[in-house]
């Protein structure tokens, strides 16, 4: 069974960088074939896929987000780092970790990152 755990900073800051960490149990970041995503939902809306690190490392990302995103990975802890820098009130969502390129079979609970000064 794959678990997934995001935690994050709670609350940021306008024009700060937003980072969590996705910590994966149960199988490995680095498996064939699988993609690790990021997405959120804010309040009132849908859910926005934010990006997605793939087993090999190679990056995929939202066109609209893809300056103001990175997705770093650290192997030996299989975890998976997504960040966005340059936050505003708007960046304020409930962000979750999942298994998948665009659908999704596993997800955490997610974690609420607010930004606000």
């Amino acid at each position: 069974q794959v678990q997934l755990q995001e935690s994050g900073p709670g609350l940021v800051k306008p024009s700060q960088t937003l980072s969590l960490t996705c910590t994966v149990s149960g199988g490995s970041i680095t498996t064939n074939y699988y993609y690790w995503s990021w997405i959120r939902q804010a309040p009132g809306k849908g859910l926005e896929w934010m990006g997605a690190i793939a087993y090999s490392g190679s990056l995929y990302d939202s066109p609209s987000l893809k300056s103001r995103t990175s997705i770093p990975r650290d192997t030996a802890k299989n975890q998976f780092t997504p960040a966005l820098s340059s936050v505003n009130p708007e960046d304020t969502a409930g962000y979750y970790c999942a298994r998948g390129p665009y659908a999704h079979d596993y997800r955490g609970k997610g974690t609420l990152v607010t930004v606000s000064s």
